[in-house]
């Protein structure tokens, strides 16, 4: 990464400082919440990113569908465009951290709609504290392996690129893993989308996918098992906020005594009921980046896809990924010793806001996240954890024949969950 400095003392002032806001009328906090969803294009925030870090980009055939990716943190997707160029750039993009040239001793939170982490985040085999630490924010850090270290490129053709890195980590209870990472990223035509979506769509639809293929290799000399930890491919987007943003997650229903609670609501303290509602096959949790939580589903809940509906851009994004039958057991990453370190969940969203009252968001922006089970491999074994972005735009009409194929509900459903902040 070019002239980016190490500055430890600013972390906390940027993660919590204070706020100007204090104590601004609604609609104060509505004008600051659209202007972070106000259009920015692809173009303006690749050439911005240059400025500071290699980009990588990639198209489809037309060159209307467009990428960029960076080596220099993990072959973290950036942000994307439908349109080409001009199109609306997809990622959320932390200018102010790039713009100051620091790296942060705790986190760094450069943005990117789809970054490379692995988990677990917190308990008895956390990747993010050290032995012996209490869990709290002053002693959590994440890896530099997935925060500042730059990934190989090892192949590149103009709709794909592949990393490669080796790698090694200690968790809280003292194991060493060794391993390789293989981190492969592909633009997909719009042949391909429907292919791996299983429809057709309408021509005046703009769209915009790629897949990543990730790989981790026990390449040490020990196999990993459940009783020293394991560790899990961990995926996380992170998307422009709206105050017409809605996430939308279909989930398996049935009773909750055999398949668990439909959605864990607790990460961040409960999630109030206007801003999370469980309908019979779906859940909706708003993502306007204006109340910090997060949600997740477990494997017995979570289906392959989950998604989003912004009504001011009326764009539809949707994730899949390679979820495992029969498999349960996820890496859990709640800051704590745990009673059941396997009992994590396999689908997260997050939707940024303040801290705490008068403390400043680390956006705002809201994410979509995947991850795979916890990898209990022996010597010289691989895993692989597939997931697939998606973006269209169009009208409300033309988007409802996806989402009604693929989460179960049309756009004015979901539109009419939360109702419009107009």
């Amino acid at each position: 990464m070019r002239n980016f400095k190490f500055n430890s003392q600013i972390y906390l002032l940027f993660v919590f400082s204070v706020s100007l806001i204090g104590c601004a009328s609604k609609e104060t906090k509505k004008k600051e919440i659209a202007e972070h969803s106000a259009y920015v294009s692809y173009a303006d925030d690749v050439t911005f990113l240059e400025n500071y870090i290699d980009v990588i980009q990639l198209s489809d055939a037309s060159g209307k569908a467009k990428v960029a990716v960076s080596a220099a943190l993990q072959g973290r997707v950036m942000t994307s465009s439908s349109s080409s160029s001009k199109g609306r750039s997809y990622g959320w993009i932390n200018r102010e951290l790039f713009a100051s040239r620091d790296t942060l001793e705790h986190i760094n939170v450069f943005g990117g709609e789809e970054r490379f982490w692995l988990g677990p985040e917190g308990g008895q085999y956390s990747l993010f504290f050290k032995k012996g630490d209490e869990f709290t924010l002053e002693n959590w850090y994440t890896p530099k392996l997935i925060d500042l270290d730059a990934f190989n490129i090892k192949a590149k053709t103009n709709n794909s690129v592949v990393f490669a890195k080796e790698a090694s980590l200690v968790n809280y209870s003292g194991f060493e893993f060794n391993f390789s990472i293989e981190r492969a990223v592909k633009v997909l035509s719009r042949n391909e989308i429907s292919s791996e979506l299983g429809l057709d769509f309408s021509e005046n639809i703009n769209c915009v996918a790629y897949k990543t293929t990730n790989s981790l290799t026990n390449s040490g000399k020990v196999d990993w098992n459940k009783k020293t930890g394991l560790l899990s491919i961990w995926l996380l987007g992170m998307f422009n906020p709206s105050p017409e943003m809605t996430i939308v997650i279909p989930y398996i229903p049935g009773n909750d005594d055999t398949l668990g609670v439909p959605v864990n609501d607790d990460y961040f303290g409960k999630v109030p009921a206007e801003r999370l509602i469980v309908k019979e096959n779906t859940i909706y949790f708003q993502g306007d980046g204006n109340f910090r939580s997060k949600i997740g589903l477990s494997p017995k809940r979570a289906k392959n896809i989950l998604g989003s509906y912004d009504g001011v851009s009326t764009t539809l994004t949707l994730v899949t990924y390679n979820k495992p039958k029969e498999i349960t057991g996820y890496v859990n990453s709640k800051w704590e010793i745990q009673e059941k370190p396997y009992a994590g969940d396999v689908i997260n969203s997050y939707n940024d806001g303040a801290p705490e009252p008068g403390k400043k968001p680390l956006g705002p922006f809201y994410e979509l996240e995947t991850s795979s089970p916890a990898l209990d491999l022996k010597v010289g074994e691989k895993e692989t954890h597939i997931q697939t972005t998606y973006h269209f735009e169009g009208s409300p009409e033309q988007l409802t024949q996806i989402s009604e194929k693929l989460l179960g509900v049309s756009i004015e459903e979901v539109v009419q969950v939360f109702g419009s902040k107009e």
